[in-house]
Order: structure tokens, then C-alpha cells, then sequence
């Protein structure tokens, strides 16, 4: 019965209510860094694919701006541009749903 002596003690339950408090209802709960190391995970993912999107991109860029056959097949893939004497036909696949 050596735990009796703690059960009858006001700071047992003020201790164990600030620490009820602290866990589960403050601002700053164990619950909620939780929840907020989860967001911040996810947030580190999508930080490692934009850095890699942005890399790509820049690639792109370089050698569009670096190469003049590269920017004409890019003007006609994404732009249907074309030259004065061509004709651009479209095709779209239908999806197979």
C-alpha cells in the first residue's frame, strides 16, 4: 500500500492534472506536434519535388534558349505553330474509359 500515500495528496492530483492538461488541451499538446510533424513531412516532400521541378525546368529553359531547333519543336508541339505553307492536324486519342 505504498502507492495510498500518493492517491491522498493534492499535488499527485495537480501534478497529474497539469500533466493531462499538457498532453492532450494546451495549445502546444503532444497531439498537436503531432499532427504538425505529420504537415511538416509532407511539407519536405513536396519542397524535394518542387527543387527538382524547378531543375528540370531550368534545363528546359537553357536549352531553349540555346538551341533554335529545339524552341521551333517545342513552338509546335505546345503551340500548334506553324509555318506559312504547313497544315496542323490535331489528333486526340480518346481515353479508353
Amino acid at each position: 500500500m505504498y502507492y495510498k500515500k500518493y492517491l491522498h495528496n493534492k499535488y499527485f492530483y495537480t501534478a497529474l492534472l497539469f500533466g493531462v492538461w499538457i498532453l492532450f488541451f494546451d495549445q502546444e499538446s503532444m497531439v498537436e506536434q503531432y499532427r504538425l510533424s505529420k504537415t511538416r513531412e509532407g511539407l519536405q516532400e513536396q519542397k524535394l519535388f518542387y527543387q527538382q521541378e524547378i531543375i528540370q525546368t531550368g534545363k528546359a529553359v537553357n536549352t531553349l534558349q540555346n538551341d533554335s531547333v529545339s524552341l521551333e519543336r517545342y513552338a509546335r508541339e505546345k503551340y500548334f505553330m506553324k509555318k506559312k505553307n504547313e497544315d496542323v492536324y490535331v489528333i486526340v486519342k480518346e481515353s479508353e474509359d
